[in-house]
C-alpha cells in the first residue's frame, strides 16, 4: 500500500466546512523546511486532490500551514488585530506507508487536530 496525505477543515464556530482556505505543505528535515505545494479547500472543506499524493509520498516530518485568518476575514467575522489565530501550523510525523488524514477543527480562538482515517 502506498502512503498519501489528506486533510480537511471544519469551522467549529459557524458549524460548517472551512471553504476557500489556503493550505501550504512543507517537508521538514534537520537542515531545512522545504515547500512542497499550496492547495485551497473546496466547498466541503477538503482539497480536490491529495495534499501529498502516493507517487510523492515519503515518510518523515511534515508541516501543514492553514491560512485561517484570511478565511475568517472573507467570512465577515470581525476580529481584533492582530488576530489570535492567523496561520495555524501543524507539524506531524508520518512513519509508515499509509493513508494519513490530518484535519483541522478551527474557530477564531481555538483549534484542534487528530490523526483521522
Amino acid at each position: 500500500m502506498a502512503g498519501y496525505l489528506t486533510t480537511h477543515v471544519l469551522d467549529t464556530a459557524q458549524g460548517c466546512p472551512g471553504k476557500g482556505i489556503k493550505i501550504d505543505l512543507y517537508k521538514i528535515t534537520a537542515a531545512e523546511r522545504v515547500f512542497i505545494r499550496s492547495l485551497v479547500t473546496n466547498d466541503d472543506g477538503r482539497t480536490d486532490s491529495h495534499i501529498l499524493p502516493a507517487d510523492e509520498f515519503k515518510t518523515g516530518t511534515y508541516e501543514l500551514e492553514f491560512h485561517v485568518g484570511a478565511y475568517f476575514d472573507a467570512a465577515g467575522i470581525d476580529l481584533p488585530e492582530p488576530k489570535f489565530l492567523d496561520v495555524v501550523p501543524l507539524r506531524f510525523g508520518m512513519s509508515e506507508e499509509a493513508h494519513y488524514h490530518v484535519p483541522l477543527l478551527v474557530s477564531p480562538f481555538s483549534y484542534s487536530t487528530y490523526r483521522g482515517s
